[in-house]
């Protein structure tokens, strides 16, 4: 067995043992390793992805965890080279799934709207990209340029102000992953079908087209105290509190609450935040609503999603 073969199986099997942590970036060292001629960064710096150009995150040492794959790492270009990462992940190809419950499932047509609702029955249209991409001015848990830096404009705004008052209350935060593409969004649903099961992967992943994070109005933020993971003890510690407690004032809502799974589907999210506008999510945050119940969009109109 070569040498890059060997190592491609130790990181496939030791996924099991890290569990969904870092799938993204592991999945992407097994299709570097599985390619001749290639170089490596050392922890914590850049590489060149061979078939999109752009740089790709190598794990740092102690990194983020990924414990919601669809919360990991995006290497698309942005612009119309979004669509170039089909190529990537080969080796995750597989069937993509489907809402799951049977039913119709919609594609929007107000992609631009900041209320716009993407859920397992309100997809986005494939070829969608943001138009007003930007990469606010605050902190990431990662160096170098990539696009899930990238909001809408409106959004980018927003965080820094969120993110100018934690830091004036001595509360640390860090973006974490932002924009991702369709593509993008299925490699990361298959990896995660392959190793779990299409039905398991459909509770902790977004299908491709349903993940509000190809809507640049998402954004996964966490904090050096958790190591930059994106787990459920986030929101037990102070940044996380802080989040819950002041995301509201600069128009942004914890998307998954705790209690609501019934509703949205899926495990609460303390690190996810859904840029709506200011005005509607202090009404969401103060009555204790999801997105879907503000709107009307529960039952078979929009009950158990995920962005």
């Amino acid at each position: 067995m070569g040498k890059r073969m060997f190592f491609s199986t130790l990181i496939i099997a030791g996924v099991a043992a890290v569990g969904v942590a870092k799938q993204d970036e592991l999945l992407q060292l097994v299709e570097s390793l599985q390619k001749p001629d290639m170089t490596y960064a050392q922890p914590g710096q850049t590489d060149s992805d061979p078939s999109t150009g752009e740089g790709i995150e190598q794990p740092p040492a102690g990194g983020d965890s990924m414990q919601q794959e669809d919360e990991s790492t995006q290497i698309a270009p942005t612009g119309s080279g979004a669509d170039t990462d089909t190529a990537i992940d080969q080796q995750a190809e597989g069937t993509v799934g489907s809402s799951g419950e049977g039913e119709d499932v919609v594609v929007v047509s107000n992609v631009q709207d900041v209320m716009v609702v993407v859920n397992k029955r309100r997809e986005l249209p494939a070829d969608y990209v943001p138009s007003d991409l930007v990469q606010p001015d605050i902190p990431f848990s990662f160096e170098g340029e990539d696009p899930k830096k990238l909001v809408r404009q409106e959004v980018a705004r927003a965080l820094e102000e969120l993110f100018a008052q934690a830091a004036a209350e001595q509360i640390e935060l860090a973006g974490v992953s932002g924009y991702r593409s369709y593509a993008r969004q299925q490699a990361i649903f298959n990896w995660n079908a392959q190793q779990q099961g299409a039905e398991v992967a459909n509770k902790t992943s977004a299908v491709p087209g349903q993940s509000e994070h190809q809507t640049g109005l998402a954004i996964d933020v966490s904090s050096a105290s958790v190591g930059y993971a994106l787990e459920e003890r986030f929101g037990e510690t102070k940044e996380g509190k802080w989040l819950a407690e002041n995301a509201p004032k600069f128009g942004f809502i914890i998307r998954y609450p705790k209690g609501k799974e019934e509703i949205t589907g899926y495990s609460y999210e303390p690190w996810h935040l859904r840029y709506v506008g200011k005005k509607v999510a202090q009404e969401i945050s103060d009555a204790g609503l999801t997105l879907e119940e503000y709107l009307g969009l529960t039952g078979t109109k929009g009950g158990k999603t995920k962005g």
